[in-house]
């Protein structure tokens, strides 16, 4: 899968094995990515920073991180990373499934923990620092999976999923009874919506009316909205995720200027290019060498 198809499936892309659904990867901002766009998926993901500084949202708040700090992320939230002040951040990526630590059959601790807190009923912080009280328990069960999976001795998974579950108990003992500003689900849920509406259509010409259409807003109230939400406007926001994709085609394809621009929904280069260098500060051509 290149570049271009992780960011517009992200959301569907399957990022475990079957027979053990756990993984780990490291990646940096921007060497990697220019930036992960808003998206969400059904594993649970641990972003561990390890170097640098950057930005993190999740559910539609922004966090500054830095080396260190733990960001969780539940099965279903919106999340995206991006660069803070044109500072390079490492990360490592950690990801699986619910399915690892759920019971089939009826289990108290699946029922009144593990089950809640994946469907969101039952909240976290999603940050931690080592400024937490409870961070050194949580980054040395991390860092004791990391040497596990790097050996992978016999039976190791057992070892992974013991620390995955001391991992949620720490969260949810410290967490879990504490009263957390709730999310509006409902906004959430619609601003999913929009952003699989970008995601599949992108590539076509995309009418504020067409898109306030398919939410069932009018366009007033749909602008007002996605800025309220989202802290940027409409277009500003489709015209961001365009350009980050041209700028990953410019480096990892020989497509020409102009078919980059048309596959990313620009039908104007002009457009495109001055859109582009207000971005990047230079232009498509300067931005490929």
């Amino acid at each position: 899968m290149d570049k271009l198809q992780y960011k517009i499936y992200h959301e569907n892309k399957t990022h475990t094995p079957d027979d053990f659904p756990y993984n780990t990867y490291l990646c940096s901002i921007p060497l990697d990515f220019q930036s992960v766009n808003l998206h969400w998926h059904d594993e649970v993901e641990i972003i561990v920073i390890k170097k640098g500084i950057g930005i993190v949202s999740v559910d539609l708040t922004t966090y500054s991180v830095s080396a260190g700090d733990i960001i969780f992320v539940l099965p279903g939230q919106l999340h995206s990373i991006s660069q803070k002040d044109n500072e390079i951040m490492e990360y490592e990526n950690i990801l699986f499934k619910s399915s690892l630590l759920k019971s089939s059959g009826y289990d108290l601790c699946n029922d009144k923990f593990i089950q809640p807190l994946f469907s969101g009923s039952l909240h976290i912080c999603p940050v931690i620092n080592n400024q937490t009280p409870y961070y050194p328990p949580v980054i040395t069960a991390i860092n004791e999976i990391d040497h596990l999976c790097d050996l992978r001795p016999y039976a190791y998974q057992l070892s992974v999923k013991a620390h995955l579950f001391q991992i949620l108990y720490t969260l949810v003992s410290n967490c879990g009874q504490n009263k957390i500003k709730p999310i509006n689900q409902k906004s959430l849920q619609k601003i999913k919506t929009i952003l699989s509406y970008i995601a599949d259509n992108f590539q076509e010409n995309i009418a504020i009316e067409d898109i306030a259409n398919y939410c069932f807003y009018s366009k007033s109230y749909f602008m007002k909205f996605f800025k309220e939400t989202m802290g940027v406007s409409f277009i500003q926001y489709l015209n961001d995720y365009r350009l980050e994709i041209a700028a990953e085609l410019l480096t990892t394809t020989t497509d020409t200027i102009l078919d980059i621009a048309i596959a990313t929904g620009f039908n104007n280069i002009s457009y495109f290019n001055r859109c582009f260098k207000k971005k990047y500060g230079v232009s498509p051509r300067k931005y490929r060498c």
